[in-house]
């Protein structure tokens, strides 16, 4: 059973429950304060979450978008190995466990462990796993570590590094990638859409084919990246609903937001990854629509389905930015 919808909604439950007494004025200024250490381009040796009101402040911020990045993630991961299920998870820098309740949402029985260096991230990660009334929640495992010089996670079968390595210096993102890459059957690494974001999810992607992984997606490949450095680069979008939580925290008045993230996720195990994937919002026009390719050919290619092809045409209205294509079972 897919639980992704209650899981999204138990999310948003647990943070109003726990979170709604934070003061506003608390809250804007611990958020000014994120907003400014996530965007800068220096990485610490600190926790960037220091104490119980920065957890707070964090966990409404950034917990939602987190979680639907994932899940995102995950679905690509599903589609290429639908027989495939984790009966172990490992959340490497997890902080409140975004990344878990998506993974919660994803499969269920699988027994998680999240690892991160902040206590108060997860202390309060506990509390809102507690507070979730999802059995594999409230069972995971939450341990204090260093995240990129502690000793490598134990062996497991999936590993999340979601929105981690800009926070590290390039020798602790190859510690981190090389721990998560001998200890699971599968690695999802996400970080931010941008091109900084894109560049160590490239980083990650060959250290973890060095290491005998094979690209489940986004890519339909294992060869280079065709995306020539520098003048572009390959990230993707999920909506996010905002609650009011969210909203007030954030200091938004929509009901939704994209979150842009770029990821790569690999195995040990056969799958089947996309023929080609989609890398941009499909432009819909009179009778035909565009789509942008990252195809199996090491090439990126615009192809122009219209109403000529039919159900083919009808489905490609019906493609999303990062889906497959052609979709299941048009091959």
């Amino acid at each position: 059973m897919n639980a992704t919808l209650p899981t999204a909604e138990a999310l948003r439950a647990a943070l109003a429950a726990l979170l709604d007494g934070l003061p506003p004025t608390q809250a804007a200024q611990a958020v000014d304060r994120l907003i400014a250490s996530y965007r800068g381009t220096t990485p610490t040796d600190a926790p960037i979450l220091r104490d119980r009101s920065d957890v707070a402040a964090y966990a409404a911020y950034r917990m939602p978008a987190t979680f639907e990045a994932v899940r995102s993630c995950l679905d690509a991961l599903r589609e290429a190995a639908p027989g495939w299920a984790p009966a172990t998870h490992t959340d490497i820098g997890g902080g409140t466990g975004a990344a878990s309740w998506a993974v919660a949402g994803a499969w269920d029985g699988t027994r998680t462990t999240v690892l991160d260096w902040s206590e108060p991230a997860l202390a309060l990660g506990r509390e809102l796993a507690e507070a979730s009334g999802i059995p594999g929640l409230r069972a995971a495992t939450w341990e204090r570590a260093r995240i990129g010089t502690s000793p490598s996670p134990a062996p497991t079968d999936l590993v999340t590094v979601s929105y981690v390595l800009k926070e590290l210096t390039a020798e602790h993102r190859a510690v981190v990638v090389d721990a998560a890459a001998a200890a699971a059957q599968a690695v999802v690494i996400v970080e931010p859409g941008t091109p900084d974001g894109y560049d160590r999810i490239i980083e990650a992607r060959d250290r973890l084919i060095g290491a005998g992984l094979t690209v489940a997606a986004p890519c339909p490949h294992d060869d280079a990246c065709p995306i020539e450095r520098g003048t572009d680069w390959c990230h993707f979008s999920a909506r996010v609903s905002r609650s009011s939580l969210h909203r007030r925290v954030k200091g938004g008045s929509l009901s939704h937001e994209d979150e842009k993230f770029s990821y790569v996720v690999a195995t040990r195990f056969p799958t089947m990854p996309a023929t080609a994937r989609v890398t941009r919002k499909p432009q819909i026009r009179k009778g035909q629509v565009l789509l942008e390719l990252c195809t199996k050919e090491e090439a990126l290619q615009r192809a122009t389905v219209t109403k000529r092809h039919g159900p083919l045409y009808r489905a490609a209205r019906d493609t999303a930015w990062g889906d497959a294509w052609p979709p299941p079972g048009d091959d």
